[in-house]
């Protein structure tokens, strides 16, 4: 746990309106209450089950992010809970993510996955399937009342070519200030434009991100 390397991150992040989520993946319930204690409250899980485990025995106020591929029989395990899932990459997920939503009596709030990486190990829509997903929750929005679409996300290629990284950041940029003036003109809740991890935050942040992504900065590798 690195508690400086935290409270620079913190102090910088909030300096410029960016929410840092400190992703804890594969990290025990100690090291995250470690962090929570010096005011970090935002963290993200890619496991259903560890997910599950660690809310568990952790402080409520916590606001737990699913950042990882979602199944969605997996949806039911989480919804009493979870604040933000990041990675909503079908209108199947979306319409699942808004039926357990409703059986525990709760807005879940979501983003929408933009592939915007040169990799095919990365899950997420391109653009045109986005606006797809988008007809057709504005087609059944009346019945789809208890889930929020709050923004994008998307992660860039694993590459130290910090052009292309750049590029794609700016294609989601762009395609996210796109859906501000049109589906979403007008709805103040999509306002998350979620890019960027320890490699690359800066130069997400750089091109609109308010939303980053950071593990190894702060808990160390995960071996």
């Amino acid at each position: 746990m690195d508690k400086q390397a935290w409270g620079k991150l913190h102090e910088e992040l909030t300096g410029k309106g960016v929410t840092l989520v400190a992703v804890s993946k594969k990290k025990p319930a100690s090291d995250i209450k470690e962090l929570y204690d010096l005011g970090q409250r935002h963290f993200g899980e890619n496991y259903v089950q560890e997910l599950v485990e660690k809310q568990a025995v952790l402080p409520a106020d916590i606001h737990w992010h699913y950042i990882g591929h979602l199944q969605t029989n997996k949806v039911k395990e989480i919804a009493p809970f979870v604040h933000l899932i990041h990675a909503v990459d079908s209108f199947k997920l979306l319409a699942e993510i808004n039926k357990q939503a409703v059986k525990n009596s709760r807005t879940i709030d979501v983003l929408l996955q933009m592939y915007i990486a040169d990799e095919d190990t990365k899950f997420g829509m391109d653009e045109g399937e986005i606006k797809v997903l988008l007809s057709e929750y504005e087609a059944q929005k009346d019945t789809l009342t208890n889930v929020r679409i709050c923004g994008l996300m998307g992660m860039s290629t694993f590459t130290d070519d910090q052009a292309k990284v750049r590029a794609e950041f700016v294609r989601m940029r762009t395609f996210f200030k796109q859906l501000t003036g049109t589906t979403f003109a007008g709805r103040p809740e999509f306002a998350i434009c979620s890019m960027g991890m320890s490699a690359d935050y800066e130069t997400a942040i750089e091109e609109g991100s308010t939303m980053v992504r950071i593990g190894r900065m702060l808990f160390g590798s995960r071996g």
